[in-house]
């Protein structure tokens, strides 16, 4: 279950936030599920290079604020926030709302799934050698301080006449454990031979479990001596 199920959907709602946060009745629902696919849409078309693993979005009453999330924010920013100033406008002409842009710096883009996907689709684009852009990426994330990592590339790898499957695996990837912190992207590389459908997990580690209170201060507690039993 744990190969064929989005990691990200399977943890939603238990160990992980929704991506879009508001409520609405039964008559708006859908209306407003577009507009987010829009907005992320456009803002994934307009800044391909500015490294966005993901978009969030809430709404009140009055607005609808976004929280970019940026590898390169300064892509985004521009000189003395113009460019966020145009973005802006632009959004509130699609979707025909007050946007308020919020833009979240990424600490470490080594450890984002889809940054990871995106840069092996760039190089693949390229036509660089698979084996050696898989391998290279693999490095950089364990060196940045990921607990495991799988690349998976589906696609006429190489120019072959037929399209299959390589994968790379490097330290631990659980499939089923919810408290595991596996992130994942996709996307496709445009190559002259095809598309290439570029999988990527990452395991960042486990997330903290607040109800461990109780077991933390058993741990630290002095243990009782003994009791010597007489004959």
């Amino acid at each position: 279950m744990g190969q064929k199920v989005n990691p990200i959907g399977f943890r939603t709602g238990i160990m992980l936030g929704w991506k879009s946060r508001w409520y609405a009745s039964k008559k708006e629902f859908s209306e407003l599920l577009i507009e987010d696919q829009k907005i992320r849409k456009f803002i994934h078309s307009k800044y391909k290079f500015a490294g966005i693993p993901k978009v969030e979005i809430e709404r009140t009453r009055d607005e609808v604020k976004v929280v970019l999330h940026a590898a390169r924010p300064g892509v985004i920013i521009g000189r003395k926030g113009q460019e966020v100033e145009q973005l802006q406008d632009e959004l509130q002409t699609l979707v025909g709302r007050r946007i308020n842009i919020k833009i979240e710096e990424v600490g470490r883009p080594e450890l984002q799934a889809q940054l990871v996907a995106e840069d092996i689709g760039e190089q693949l684009s390229k036509r660089a050698s698979f084996r050696r852009t898989m391998k290279r990426s693999v490095e950089q994330t364990m060196e940045a301080g990921a607990k495991g990592i799988k690349v998976q590339l589906a696609g006429r790898l190489g120019g072959s006449e037929m399209a299959r499957r390589e994968k790379q695996i490097a330290g631990s990837i659980p499939l089923s454990t919810l408290r595991a912190k596996i992130d994942y992207g996709f996307t496709e590389a445009m190559t002259a031979q095809g598309h290439i459908g570029i999988q990527v997990w990452i395991n960042q580690g486990m997330f903290e479990d607040e109800t461990d209170g109780a077991d933390a201060q058993e741990g630290q507690a002095q243990k009782k001596p003994k009791r010597a039993y007489k004959r």
